[in-house]
């Protein structure tokens, strides 16, 4: 049975980016691995497919109809990592969060969740989890939860939040808190600050990702680091994210925390010396 984890976090924070590069290093590793873009702007699968743009979910059964097959909508990437975009809605037209309930049920229908992958990831847009895009947790498609943060306030903010969501739907359902990712901004005391913010939420600090501007280097060559440059720190960063992710056993219901009391976590670790 393949483990089933969803990426979640504020908007530009870089869950994509932390998506893909892990998703390469759990491929690189030897781990068969789906990825399930739950973003109306595709870009969830661009490194693994090297810049190729892939036509969505969403646009094939608009084009086609019903009547499609898998190879239409799931293309091989990077280390035979399987690449899916679920796609949007026309521009100010509908509900961006049905996509994913068509894509999931769409690929559950075409068997796409085979026996031997390991892992199936969602990369889900928002700073919030409206109905639609919840659709992973609610359903119970993911049952790990990774948010992406940053010492920033607004990242905090939208990852507590975030645990607001994940612990309505754990109460009744198998969906729990994997951890806390960071995808470091430079911002003081940063790593206190997150492990603080993490361990109050009774979970953890799983991973602690340097900036690096290889990222954008790789990026912009249309790959992920793991990809473009294997024998590079930055590399070696995201294969230790893959590892801590594949090793971890710590599985929580959040408790997120009020508003006075995120920023009072704040102001006792984001600002010493202010």
């Amino acid at each position: 049975m393949a483990r089933q984890v969803a990426i979640y976090g504020k908007g530009g924070i870089g869950k994509s980016t932390t998506t893909q590069n892990t998703v390469a290093a759990l491929a690189e590793a030897g781990k068969h691995v789906m990825v399930v873009g739950c973003d109306p702007k595709a870009d969830s699968t661009r490194l693994l497919l090297h810049g190729l743009c892939q036509r969505t979910v969403l646009d094939t059964l608009r084009e086609e109809g019903d009547d499609i097959d898998l190879e239409e909508i799931l293309k091989p990437g990077f280390g035979g990592t399987r690449c899916v975009e679920s796609g949007g809605p026309e521009p100010g037209v509908g509900c961006a969060g049905r996509g994913i309930i068509t894509s999931i049920n769409l690929l559950e229908s075409l068997g796409a969740y085979t026996d031997d992958l390991d892992y199936v990831f969602y990369d889900v847009l928002g700073d919030v989890v409206c109905g639609g895009f919840a659709m992973p947790i609610r359903e119970g498609k993911a049952q790990e939860i990774y948010i992406v943060a940053s010492g920033e306030m607004m990242a905090l903010y939208a990852a507590n939040n975030i645990s607001k969501g994940i612990q309505k739907y754990a109460l009744t359902g198998t969906v729990r808190l994997g951890g806390i990712i960071c995808n470091s901004r430079n911002v003081d005391n940063e790593i206190p600050l997150l492990k603080a913010f993490a361990e109050e939420l009774g979970s953890q600090l799983i991973y602690f990702v340097p900036r690096d501007n290889l990222v954008q280097r790789a990026e912009i060559n249309k790959k992920t680091v793991v990809d473009f440059d294997p024998g590079s720190n930055q590399a070696k960063e995201y294969r230790n994210l893959a590892e801590a992710m594949d090793n971890n056993k710590m599985f929580v219901i959040p408790k997120p925390m009020t508003q006075d009391r995120l920023e009072e976590l704040m102001m006792e670790h984001g600002f010493i010396g202010v």
